[in-house]
């Protein structure tokens, strides 16, 4: 495990956005499905590795998948295999154990699969899953949507995804119906959730993967604290639903210029707002981020899904700011901040990339020096980050295994 020292900088440059991991593990899945085709670029992430060896286990009828610690993997490729009939066992480390994925528990012997779980990973699906009628809950994981949406399309018979509750974060089930259609198969949106017509096929094809937005959110907090950034290589037509990270850093009334050259943002006088991140939760920790260098008082809602990621990110994001000095307060779907005097503070990365990326940039304009531990989680998703917030004029200095 590494940790980073990082001190008092500004960021100012243009930096280009790695690939978006959303829509990549979700390509990578249809291509496998479609016997072939290219899926590019694709970063060495821990998270990208975990999706090719997940699919290159199926291919090859390994029994063990493993998903290391990607919840997307898991929950995208555990129905993939049952619907093409895999005897496996799936496992993972980290706190993807401790992630739910009950609801497949519960559907996939109503559907002809056998599951042997007590609950969690590991799990080992036997049997071949069959069409029909799938009811389940839209506010625990929008992963069990895309699962399914994936997997449904190749049986024999005809399904309906039946939503008992209002589906949260529908913009991930959006970017897999966008990235289904790219691939050949169409899915129809219904009243009561998603009709998905038996028997499609997976088109081969190479495939172009777009910038990631979610990643772009901590690069927007720098500019708007107190840089001048600005992020090429992001589609404003874009389907993933974290783009709204833009509205949202404008509406705290930082100075946001869009055009063909990328998204500059700029140093500006910063307000509290109101958002509810119902359909956004992995841009809280860059938005609690931002709060805290705001004047008055900002108000997070709609994240509680956010407590069974990499960590308990609600819990992480408040103990962390407390101990930069921040006032917040914890509530049950998110936290209340009101803007304060920022310290340099000894911090947990809690073995969530979402969490080191955000505090190095509180980081850049905190009192004094700031340390963060397991500051290799950043290669779950974005290895390069650190390489990236140098080249831009950060000072972090990574110490340790990155591994």
């Amino acid at each position: 495990m590494s940790r980073v020292i990082l001190e008092n900088s500004i960021l100012n440059g243009i930096v280009t956005m790695p690939p978006s991991k959303s829509a990549a593990h979700r390509a990578l899945a249809c291509s496998f499905l479609a016997g072939g085709g290219s899926v590019k670029p694709i970063i060495d992430s821990k998270d990208m590795r975990a999706m090719q060896q997940a699919i290159t286990a199926l291919r090859n009828g390994d029994d063990t998948v493993d998903c290391i610690e990607s919840g997307n993997t898991l929950r995208f490729m555990l129905p993939v295999a049952a619907a093409l009939g895999k005897n496996v066992t799936f496992i993972g480390s980290g706190r993807l154990p401790e992630r739910p994925i009950g609801d497949y528990l519960r559907l996939f012997p109503e559907h002809g699969v056998k599951c042997v779980s007590n609950g969690k990973l590991p799990v080992t699906i036997e049997g071949k899953l069959t069409g029909g009628r799938y009811e389940i809950a839209g506010n625990i994981s929008s992963q069990y949507i895309t699962g399914l949406l994936l997997a449904l399309p190749i049986l024999e018979e005809d399904s309906e995804i039946v939503l008992t509750t209002k589906l949260e974060s529908k913009p991930y089930v959006d970017l897999t119906i966008k990235v289904l259609s790219d691939f050949g198969v169409a899915i129809g949106e219904t009243e009561y959730g998603y009709f998905v017509k038996g028997n499609q096929k997976y088109i081969q094809r190479d495939y172009i993967v777009e910038s990631d937005w979610s990643q772009a959110a901590f690069f927007l907090a720098a500019g708007a604290i107190g840089g001048d950034v600005t992020l090429k290589g992001l589609r404003a037509d874009s389907a993933q639903g974290d783009k709204e990270i833009v509205d949202i850093i404008r509406r705290f009334g930082a100075d946001i210029e869009m055009n063909e050259s990328g998204i500059r943002c700029r140093k500006s006088a910063l307000h509290g707002i109101e958002v509810d991140v119902t359909d956004i939760p992995d841009t809280v920790p860059a938005i609690a981020v931002t709060a805290a260098f705001a004047e008055g008082k900002t108000i997070i809602t709609g994240a509680e899904r956010l407590r069974y990621k990499e960590s308990d990110r609600i819990e992480s994001v408040v103990t962390n700011l407390k101990k930069m000095g921040v006032q917040v307060e914890e509530t049950r779907d998110g936290m209340i901040i009101t803007g304060s005097a920022v310290n340099g503070a000894q911090l947990d990365g809690y073995n969530d990339h979402r969490i080191v990326m955000a505090f190095s940039i509180a980081a850049l304009f905190a009192g004094g020096e700031t340390e963060i531990t397991q500051a290799d989680s950043v290669n779950k998703t974005y290895p390069a980050f650190f390489e990236d917030y140098n080249r831009l004029g950060g000072k972090a200095n990574v110490i340790g295994d990155r591994e």
